[in-house]
């Protein structure tokens, strides 16, 4: 079925220049359906005066694993593709030092890192996978969910506990717990049978998904990061624009789509923690009323000795010296961090 699917994009990007098959990241969520979904589909082909079309889906409308669409982008499968970076870290770990667990807890920051973060990312897409990059974009806030009590990050000790991504579940491991990959999708059951007891996700995600239905409580720090979204342009796809075209999509995506996500990030977190609590105004539906851990000062100085004596010398050593550099002399700077071979 996906074969099919894929070779009907394939086959509809031939009969036009400029038609771009676009697939974008989770369809359930609001980064999908607020700005990927709009900005494809209506924004770009208004702004080009119908010069450029495209055809937009999601990858898990598509049945494609989440890990698997820079692999597909990069094939030319499709024009363009959006995944959470944290995703294909298998294939290229250099993305893992876009989105360490802690190290950006606040939007200003987080957007700074990924500005700083670029260069690496544009070239690790164009090495590993043949792509050109558009945008970096948040999830909200990547929270702890939990279906028993806790008070705090010592209450993770022992228990098993899913993460996003490789430095998240480095992360949860030198916090004491048992760190298990598990699909965004499967999370809601895994939980309700007990084969997890928390898990690690944006808070309107969370919220969207109806991980209230089986999670009871919440801690608010960002211990999985931002689950930032890289959107990227097959390079072939893209050497064929003309410079024309090139500037009229990216200047639209960092106008019409970047900015805009960016924007909504900074009360995105909130929102999500007033629709799980109740506390506060939930205008995306029903509020739920999970317990709102709040974070201590132990909780902090905790998670960033994780992150900086096990998480940041980890990936250091997935990386090569040129990378460290770069990422030293620009994110570094900005969290406070140098990252060494161990």
């Amino acid at each position: 079925m996906i074969a099919a699917a894929l070779s009907a994009s394939v086959a509809t990007s031939a009969v036009a220049e400029t038609s771009l098959n676009v697939v974008g990241s989770w369809g359930s969520l609001e980064l999908h359906q607020k700005f990927e979904q709009p900005f494809w589909s209506e924004t770009l082909p208004e702004a080009s005066d119908g010069d450029i079309t495209t055809q937009v889906t999601s990858f898990d409308q598509m049945g494609i694993a989440s890990g698997d669409v820079f692999r597909y982008l990069g094939d030319g499968l499709f024009d363009v593709g959006m995944t959470v970076g944290d995703y294909t870290v298998s294939d290229a770990p250099e993305l893992e030092g876009l989105d360490l667990p802690m190290m950006a807890t606040e939007t200003d920051k987080a957007r700074a890192v990924a500005d700083a973060f670029r260069p690496i990312a544009e070239k690790t897409m164009n090495e590993r996978f043949n792509s050109h990059v558009l945008a970096i974009v948040p999830y909200p806030a990547q929270v702890l969910f939990c279906n028993t009590p806790i008070s705090g990050l010592a209450d993770l000790e022992g228990k098993k506990v899913r993460g996003s991504g490789r430095s998240t579940g480095e992360f949860l491991e030198a916090l004491g717990a048992q760190s298990l990959n598990i699909a965004f999708n499967e999370v809601p059951g895994s939980l309700e049978r007990g084969v997890i007891d928390c898990a690690v996700t944006g808070s309107m995600s969370g919220y969207s998904a109806g991980w209230y239905d089986v999670s009871s409580h919440m801690l608010p720090l960002p211990i999985g990061g931002w689950d930032y979204v890289i959107t990227a342009v097959n390079q072939d796809k893209w050497n064929s624009l003309s410079a024309d075209e090139q500037q009229l999509i990216q200047e639209q995506v960092d106008k019409q789509f970047t900015a805009p996500v960016w924007a909504n990030s900074k009360t995105e977190t909130q929102r999500g923690i007033a629709c799980l609590t109740g506390q506060g105004q939930c205008a995306s539906g029903k509020p739920a009323s999970m317990t709102l851990v709040k974070p201590t000062q132990a909780d902090i100085d905790r998670a960033h000795q994780a992150l900086e004596d096990v998480v940041l010398p980890a990936w250091a050593g997935r990386v090569d010296a040129e990378t460290l550099e770069q990422w030293n002399a620009g994110v570094g700077k900005i969290v406070g961090l140098q990252a060494e071979t161990p």
